[in-house]
């Protein structure tokens, strides 16, 4: 019998296995993948409707309602009704999400740095935009931005 190898399978399951490091170690901060995503675009784009950030991150409304009614339980973002439109809720960070911004970046950098001390610097950096590449050809990209901005600076300080 003929096995078939299938090279999609190689990226799921080392983005599993990345993933399961960033659920241990944001599980220190209190949040979960999605949930620090979440506020990370709210740090970008400020105060902005719930239907406006689900469309950033490809879900339904009920879906990001769901999201945010936990970030609000832990205190991590607002809710209010939107004054122009009352049929809308405008969400923002609270002083407390704020500062968990930062623990969510150092978790990140953290996951960062166990991918280049397991890859290599050059391997880390291939991956990443490879991966990046990959994102924005099937149509994504980074919540809030447009596209990734980090990326564009990091070049153009690279070569000028």
């Amino acid at each position: 019998m003929q096995i078939d190898s299938f090279d999609l399978h190689y990226l799921l399951h080392a983005a599993s296995l990345v993933e399961d490091r960033l659920r241990h170690r944001l599980a220190d901060v209190g949040v979960s993948h999605s949930q620090a995503r979440v506020i990370d675009a709210l740090a970008r784009m400020g105060a902005v409707s719930q239907v406006t950030l689900a469309r950033e991150f490809g879900v339904t409304p009920a879906s990001m309602s769901t999201m945010t009614a936990r970030l609000i339980e832990a205190g991590f973002i607002t809710r209010r009704v939107d004054p122009a439109e009352a049929r809308s809720n405008i969400v923002d960070l609270t002083p407390k999400g704020r500062e968990l911004l930062s623990d969510v970046h150092a978790a990140w950098r953290d996951i960062d740095t166990l991918i280049r001390d397991t890859m290599g610097a050059d391997d880390a950096v291939h991956l990443a935009t490879l991966t990046r590449n990959l994102r924005d050809r099937l149509g994504g990209k980074a919540p809030g931005t447009g596209s990734d901005r980090r990326l564009k600076a990091s070049k153009q300080n690279k070569t000028g």
